[in-house]
């Protein structure tokens, strides 16, 4: 049986005229295992991370190749407090497990997005589409029309050292 998130996307891509692929693969829990049974780079996956800004949970992507610069997320709403949702919270609040999350807000999560610029760098866009096994790929002009996150640079450029 399908999850009820695939197909909200699904009906919402359909209902725009967006084409999309959809690949069905075994369970990925990480954005390199997700990128490989795509088959595609893992730049082009799109990491969505619920994140909770002081009091406010918000959706964040960025690509997958990527991580998080939290001083830059806290800046850009100057909060104090940020951290990731639990897997407890995750679960409360949309029904999934880590790494099924995809890059939509309002209409599939009712979370405000934003998105890094890295995640427009790219052709397409890639994601878990509500369950570790249903992947989503379209074109990241369509995804940007569709979804309309708030862009702001918040991914690391460069990894620190080890």
């Amino acid at each position: 049986m399908d999850n009820p998130v695939l197909l909200a996307i699904r009906d919402l891509l359909r209902r725009e005229g967006i084409p999309f692929r959809e690949v069905q693969h075994a369970p990925t829990f990480t954005s390199e295992e997700s990128a490989k049974a795509r088959g595609e780079d893992v730049r082009i996956g799109g990491k969505a991370l619920l994140m909770k800004t002081d009091q406010t949970f918000r959706l964040f992507v960025l690509s997958a190749a990527l991580k998080v610069d939290s001083a830059a997320i806290k800046r850009h709403f100057q909060v104090k407090k940020l951290r990731f949702a639990s897997a407890d919270e995750l679960r409360d609040l949309t029904g999934l497990v880590p790494g099924a999350v995809p890059p939509f807000g309002a209409p599939i999560l009712p979370f405000e997005l934003f998105a890094d610029p890295s995640v427009f760098e790219n052709d397409q866009i890639a994601f878990n589409a509500g369950s570790l096994t249903d992947s989503i790929i379209l074109a990241t002009a369509d995804y940007r029309r569709l979804a309309k996150p708030t862009v702001f640079p918040f991914a690391q450029t460069e990894l620190p050292a080890s």
